[in-house]
Order: C-alpha cells, then structure tokens, then sequence
C-alpha cells in the first residue's frame, strides 16, 4: 500500500509518518507538507528511508494535490491550521487551509480514485454544547472560526463519502500532545509552553484561573488510532467520526503540577486573562473508538507528560 500524509511535517503527522514507515503493509509514504507549522527537523530522521518521499507544496493548491495523489491507495489528511486564537485573528487563512484545502484533497482523491482517507477532525466541533462526556452524535454551536472549519470538513466528508462511495474515517483529536510539537511562536501549544517555561526556569502564563480542563492524549494514541482507521475492514468502521482521547479529565493547574514534579521545580505560574472562544471543560466518551475500531488509549496522561517532558529536556529548544 502507498501512503500519502498531508502535514506529514508537523507535529502529529510527522509522528504518524514514523510508525508508517515501520509497517510492513506500507510500501511507500509520500509526505506533503509547506512548513507553516511543520519543519523540516520533525523529518530530518526519515530523509535516508527508501520507503519516504517529500514533497514542498500546499494542499491550497488543487494542481498539487492531484499530483500527490498519483498512485496512492491511502491518504492521511493531517494538514491543516490549527489554534483557536490563530483562528480569531486570522479567519480567512484558516477558512483557506482547513476548508479549501481539505476539499482539494477529498477532490484529488476522488478523481484518482483512492480508497480511503483518514482525516484529522477536532473536539473543537462540540462547541457550546453542555454535556460531559462529548458523545459523537451530540455537538453545539461552534465558538471560533477555527471550529467552523472543522465541522465543515466533517460535513463534506459525509458528502463526498455518499455521493463518490470513498471510504472517509474522522478522528476527533483532544488535545493531542507529545515530542515534536513547537513550543514557539504566538501559537504554540499550553504542554510545551509549560515545559519549555520550566525547562529555562520563567513561569509560564496561563489563560484563565487554571481550572479550565481538557482530555490531554499522548500522541501516540492518536498514531494508534489512526492505523486502525487506515486498515480496519469492518464495513460498520468506515463514514464515522471517532473520538479520540483517554476519557480523562486534567486541569491547567493540575498539568502543569505533573511537569513541576517531574522536573523537581517550585514555579508558579502567572495567570493572565481568558483566550476568546474557548471551551471551559471538555472531556471525550471513547466508547465508539474502543468498540468499532479496538481504539485503546494506552499511554496514560501521566505517563506521557514523564515522556513529552524528558524529550524536550534531551532535546532542547
């Protein structure tokens, strides 16, 4: 089977990219990626891989999404450009990327008649709907740009799945964490903010009172939950949305408790005010993930922090 991987640079992807090239099933993983997020040291490591090959190019661009899906059997569309605030800010190139972009790829594959694709969708889309756990079937009002694009991706995969018969699996991420995600920028993620904050000894500034909580979920249960969707050959799997998460509740302050032990330190944290569009608690039932697709989250919150934390500490910044 040969591969391609939208965002196969970035965080998530490039994670994804890592056990792909291990699996025996894969022949060939082709990566698409234009270093808006992602960068070129998340792939660095796969550059002498007979199986990998890179493209530069934007999913934007219709010409190079056909072009990439030019004898491939599979797509992983984790491209895209996340971040609530970035959203608010900038509505109109996240509309670009998430939407236009997403439809350009669901478009190619449709005219090279590739078989399934596998898609990166976001807890984003339950919006302002009240009730904890987040159950697939239930969402709300959207509260950003940012959650708009995620639900319309969802929406044209419903269609495009009914009307042209391709096989299309969203992945509802929940804050997806782990090695490899920028902790730079305007727009970085809070676990990699908090570390590189503890790391340089500066107390990170948290939006909110720090009671604000999230289903954090190591990235390599996203990665599992992505090659069971790939292969999964139960009919009932296919043209779903999967909640994907640990189906455990943490709080900012609780987080950041868990990096300050690991790391012997006595920071405290400086508390600014509430970020625009975000969602107070959210929690994820895996129960659909767990039955249909064997979905089993088995890195636990704490045991990927001990894990992100000693990476970027080896690592550095």
């Amino acid at each position: 089977m040969r591969i391609l991987v939208t965002g196969g640079a970035g965080f998530i992807g490039s994670n994804l990219v890592s056990t792909l090239l291990l699996d025996e099933r894969i022949t060939h993983v082709r990566v698409l990626d234009n270093f808006t997020t992602g960068t070129t040291s998340n792939i660095k490591e796969f550059s002498s891989n007979k199986k990998f090959q890179f493209i530069e190019g934007d999913i934007r661009n219709y010409d190079t999404c056909l072009h990439c899906c030019e004898e491939i059997d599979l797509i992983s569309h984790q491209a895209a450009l996340g971040s609530v605030p970035r959203s608010v800010n900038d509505p109109l190139t996240t509309n670009e990327v998430n939407i236009t972009g997403t439809l350009n790829i669901f478009t190619a594959a449709k005219e090279k008649k590739i078989k399934r694709i596998v898609y990166a969708a976001s807890s984003s889309t339950y919006g302002d709907h009240p009730d904890l756990p987040k159950v697939e079937d239930k969402i709300g009002k959207p509260l950003s740009p940012y959650a708009v694009t995620k639900y319309a991706n969802e929406l044209y995969a419903q269609v495009y799945s009914s009307l042209y018969g391709i096989e299309i699996i969203g992945l509802r991420y929940f804050n997806i964490f782990g090695p490899k995600q920028n902790p730079e920028g305007p727009y970085a993620a809070v676990i990699p903010l908090f570390i590189k904050a503890i790391l340089e000894n500066k107390p990170p500034l948290i939006n909110g009172d720090g009671n604000h909580s999230r289903d954090f979920t190591y990235v390599d249960n996203a990665v599992q939950a992505n090659i069971l969707s790939l292969f999964t050959q139960r009919p009932d799997t296919i043209s779903q949305v999967y909640n994907i998460a640990c189906g455990h509740q943490t709080s900012l302050m609780q987080l950041f408790d868990h990096l300050k032990k690991e790391a012997g330190s006595a920071l405290n944290a400086i508390h600014g005010p509430e970020r625009i569009g975000d969602v107070k608690h959210s929690i994820a039932d895996i129960t659909k993930a767990r039955t249909l697709l064997g979905y089993d989250p088995v890195i636990t919150v704490d045991e990927g922090l001990k894990k992100t934390f000693r990476w970027y500490k080896e690592k550095g910044f």
